[in-house]
């Protein structure tokens, strides 16, 4: 009877209860019992949703309290029926409670939800290189949000493909974790005649409910710096699978998962042959650096940067969000660049597009206008067209580089271990605490041989030796504690040697540099460490390659000082009125 049911409601679900909203609190003494049976007259879908929002128990809290008529005679009050109250409305209202609760509990910065603002601006950097494929009659898009929240960017770019073609099929698919927010995007997709069951409930990383599935556009705003500590043994269980599961390119620290929320959606791009995918992602800025050379952040932005999948990032303005103020990137990602565009990345830098709130909601104090957002938009499209073409007019908020201009190679320079030998009563005293020597049976004995040689030194190893045979035959590792004891590092030292002749490096003056990727290690330090230190070498089994993103590295402007007699006019100004100041000022002896 289901499908019956519902072309009969003419929506998704239905209801079989005799009763209506407004009429199961008709009775006041039985207003919890008729609820609860006006409730139980929901499809299995709809009842899902008020599983998740707790409202059984919500109704019973209520009713102990006598609450619950009253409660229902307010909201009948209000009509909040889809034709009065909009989507987006009806959005912002649920934003707003789930600030104002979050921000008393201390939740999660921006785990809840995205300002519409924000996901305007997402869904016209993500969809405005396709604005001529999206009016192709007949057309069909997949897109989805592994962190949907409660579906504003799926509404936003469902709407945002409908009205450049009305006639096009879009098919929107989702995942949330919090019970709530699924309950929300849940339900609007129910209200407004889409496919519910597209909208999963779970963590994406370990219960994927949509396993198999692939799409032609991605969004996403994962919640910033949250572990994956209780996923932990699932993901890196598919991550030993190599890149045959979803996290082959690596695994970052365990205090942010945002990495993961990549790689999962990049593992459900189409293939290039059918189509290709874009999507975008919400970071901070812990993603573009994080992580040194070999690590698994570096590592994964090595993987995606090699790969040519990161088309753009947009750099946004702080304190744009409800519950954080920090500085927030769009990346934007495809698997089907413009053959002009490849191993190309354009930043954006659209950190001054803003305009003060009038009244702040939160963290949040700045919003973008829809003049900011269409400036974005054309700015990242021109961007594309200065990738494509060298010789297009320049943009101040645009820089096109290669995919290799984020690389570097982390090597490790030595400098040879020099050193000169003395016996002293330090030394002594050195290889007396030395481990092998404590455990050494003839201890005593050891260290009297030592004493004796108090005021002994020499500039060479071979010289020092023959000091040391009055010490005897000694066991490995207290010979080697000897040695370390009366051994001193001297810049003028003799330098030491391996039994085949090659210096041995000191620890102490071991460093690293980072050198470009495109460049020879032996250029580099020719260039730049031997001038310095021209007895240095690299150890090149110790180098590695790394990437990062140094995006305000790349935007910023210097500013000159001001000048000096500028500064000190000002000072003697300063001192002046502060005299003046405490001239003023009586003194009361009485006091």
């Amino acid at each position: 009877m289901e499908p019956v049911l519902r072309r009969v409601a003419g929506l998704p679900f239905y209801n079989t209860s005799k009763l209506s909203f407004k009429t199961s609190f008709g009775d006041q003494d039985h207003a919890a019992l008729n609820l609860r049976a006006y409730i139980g007259g929901f499809s299995p879908g709809a009842v899902d949703v008020l599983d998740k929002y707790g409202f059984d128990t919500q109704i019973s809290r209520l009713a102990e309290a006598g609450l619950l008529y009253q409660v229902l005679t307010k909201f009948a009050e209000v009509d909040l029926h889809p034709d009065v109250v909009s989507n987006h409305q009806m959005g912002y209202v649920f934003e707003d409670l789930i600030r104002r609760f979050s921000e008393i509990s201390n939740e999660t910065a921006g785990e809840h939800f995205t300002p519409r603002e924000v996901i305007r601006l997402m869904v016209n950097l993500l969809l405005a290189p396709d604005e001529d494929d999206l009016v192709t009659p007949g057309i069909v898009r997949k897109i989805y949000d592994p962190a949907c929240g409660t579906g504003g960017m799926l509404t936003e770019a469902q709407e945002h493909i409908q009205a450049h073609n009305p006639h096009a099929t879009v098919e929107v698919y989702g995942q949330e974790l919090n019970g709530e927010t699924y309950a929300i995007c849940r339900s609007d997709m129910m209200l407004k005649g889409g496919d519910p069951t597209k909208i999963a409930f779970g963590n994406s990383f370990n219960q994927d409910g949509h396993e198999g599935e692939r799409f032609d556009y991605m969004l996403a705003n994962p919640p910033f710096g949250v572990e994956w500590k209780k996923v932990e043994k699932f993901v890196k269980d598919e991550a030993a699978r190599g890149h045959a599961g979803r996290f082959g390119a690596g695994l970052p620290r365990i205090n942010d998962g945002s990495l993961l929320f990549l790689q999962h959606m990049i593992s459900k791009m189409k293939r290039p042959e059918d189509g290709g995918s874009r999507l975008a992602i919400v970071f901070n800025g812990s993603p573009l650096f994080t992580g040194a050379a070999g690590s698994g952040e570096s590592e994964i932005r090595r993987w995606i940067l090699e790969n040519d999948l990161l088309e753009g990032i947009v750099a946004l303005p702080d304190q744009l969000f409800y519950n954080t103020g920090i500085s927030t990137y769009f990346w934007i990602l495809t698997n089907r660049k413009e053959p002009a565009r490849a191993r190309k990345v354009v930043l954006l830098d659209g950190r001054d597009y803003w305009t003060k709130m009038r009244k702040s909601l939160g963290d949040k104090r700045k919003m973008l206008t829809d003049e900011h957002i269409d400036d974005l938009t054309r700015a990242y499209v021109n961007a594309l067209a200065i990738a494509d073409d060298p010789e297009h007019p320049q943009h101040a908020k645009v820089k096109v580089f290669k995919t290799t201009d984020f690389g570097y190679q982390r090597i490790t320079v030595e400098r040879p271990l020099r050193l000169r030998f003395e016996v002293t009563e330090e030394t002594v005293a050195l290889l007396a605490d030395a481990k092998a020597v404590l455990k050494y049976a003839e201890r005593e004995s050891l260290l009297a041989a030592a004493k004796s040689l108090i005021g002994t030194s020499s500039a060479t190893r071979a010289e020092f030796a023959m000091e040391l045979n009055g010490l005897g035959k000694l066991p490995a590792a207290v010979e080697k504690a000897v040695w370390e004891a009366f051994s001193v590092s001297d810049p003028e030292g003799e330098v030491q040697t391996d039994r085949k002749g090659n210096s041995l490096p000191d620890p102490d003056l071991r460093d690293n540099e980072s050198a470009p990727l495109d460049e020879h290690i032996d250029g580099y330090v020719k260039r730049e460490v031997l001038p310095h230190v021209p007895d240095a070498w690299v150890d090149d089994t110790k180098t590695k390659i790394g990437y990062e993103i140094p995006f305000t590295r790349h935007f910023y402007v210097s500013t000159a000082p001001r000048p000096l007699a500028e500064i000190d006019s000002e000072i003697t100004a300063l001192e002046a009125e502060i005299q003046t100041l405490l001239g003023e000022v009586t003194y009361d002896a009485s006091c």
